[in-house]
């Protein structure tokens, strides 16, 4: 049973990567494509907005592609989920949002470039949300080291909590 979900997270591993290539050649092939018609998009911005998704689509491409022993054709390492939550759906999220940035700039011209923006501003808007939530676990932590007066709700039913008073 274990073989099976190792052999259907390879399978859909490989379609996903296929899909996220063809995707990336098909943007960057209209980029270019009006980029040598127009030549009004900026190559420097493109080049420099698109290394981001470029390392993302590598770490994806190394870390999720499924290997193979080439004698036996068997599955060798499925590679890890890329269906999984957390840094993987921000990579994604990376590749999306630099992918439909190129696609604005190739239709609509340069100024589009300022929407990419939003990535590391969504990035900056995490790290802190992570730091307070960080923050707000330690402080919860240590405050429950104090006396137990003030460690939260007192223990017993209302007859010991007056008995106590």
């Amino acid at each position: 049973m274990a073989q099976k979900a190792r052999k259907d997270r390879a399978k859909s591993n490989s379609t996903a990567l296929n899909n996220l290539h063809i995707g990336s050649l098909i943007v960057n092939l209209l980029f270019f494509t009006l980029h040598f018609v127009f030549r009004s998009r900026s190559l420097f911005w493109w080049f420099l907005i698109s290394i981001p998704s470029f390392v993302c689509q590598g770490f994806m491409e190394w870390s999720g592609r499924p290997s193979y022993d080439p004698q036996t054709n068997a599955l060798k390492k499925s590679g890890e989920d890329l269906g999984a939550q957390g840094l993987t759906e921000y990579m994604f999220d990376v590749i999306w949002v630099t992918w439909g940035v190129t696609v604005l700039v190739a239709l609509f011209g340069n100024w589009a470039w300022y929407l990419w923006a939003i990535v590391p501003v969504f990035g900056i808007y995490k790290v802190f949300g992570m730091a307070s939530a960080a923050k707000k676990m330690a402080s919860g932590m240590s405050g429950a080291g104090m006396d137990g007066a003030s460690a939260g709700a007192p223990v017993g039913n209302r007859k010991q909590r007056r008995a106590a008073a």
